[in-house]
Formats: C-alpha cells, sequence, structure tokens
C-alpha cells in the first residue's frame, strides 16, 4: 500500500468539509455511516480499524456528498440515481457493443455477397 494513495478518514472528512458546525470538530462518524448504505465505498481496514480511502473511493464520497447535501436527495434517492446511472451506462455499453457486431455482422455479408456474385460471374 502506497500511503500516498490512500487517506485517512480523517483526511477526507477534511478533503470534504465535514465538520460539526457546533464544535467544529470532524464528522468522521458521516463516512462510516455512509460506508455501511453504500457497498461503493470499500476502505482498506487496517490495524486498529483505521480505515483508509482509495482515490476512487473518495471520488465517489465527493459525488455522495453533493448528491445529498447540495442536491438535497435522501439516501433512497441517491441509491435509486446510482441504480439509473449504472444501467444508462450498461445499457450504453450493450448499444455500443450490437452496433459494432452489427456493422462488422454487415462488412462480412458485403464480402460475402461480392464473393457470390465473383463466383457467378465465372460460371
Amino acid at each position: 500500500m502506497n500511503e500516498s494513495d490512500y487517506k485517512s478518514i480523517g483526511d477526507v472528512a477534511k478533503i470534504l468539509n465535514l465538520f460539526n458546525e457546533k464544535t467544529g470538530k470532524l464528522n468522521t462518524h458521516t463516512i462510516r455511516f455512509w460506508e455501511k448504505e453504500f457497498k461503493h465505498i470499500k476502505p482498506k481496514v487496517l490495524a486498529g480499524k483505521r480505515r483508509y480511502y482509495d482515490k476512487k473511493s473518495i471520488e465517489f464520497l465527493k459525488e455522495l456528498k453533493f448528491l445529498l447535501k447540495e442536491k438535497g436527495f435522501t439516501i433512497k434517492g441517491v441509491k435509486k440515481y446510482l441504480n439509473n446511472k449504472n444501467s444508462l451506462l450498461l445499457d450504453e455499453t450493450s448499444n455500443n457493443s450490437i452496433n459494432t457486431r452489427n456493422k462488422n455482422i454487415k462488412d462480412k455479408l458485403k464480402k460475402i455477397s461480392k464473393l457470390i456474385k465473383n463466383i457467378k460471374s465465372i460460371k
């Protein structure tokens, strides 16, 4: 594990600006709660149960905070949004692969058609 690739839960709370307005202390418990709610967040848990987050998890947490705090989504709403977002990405992927397959099939059919025409012209 390269230290520069991972941040502690306190560092992530600072990055996300998760402070208790009254006490000024970091709200690391918010991140722990989000971990339980969203399977996308997978910190490395080392000795002493210290959590370390990679860049991917931090980016997800930034998006999550934006949706919850800025956009006013509920936890349930964010889950629906993420499911739809992922299914749209899957749809795009499958449509692209279908289009690519169709193009390949069309190209092959054109080649076969040309070969048949050439064979007929020889007779």
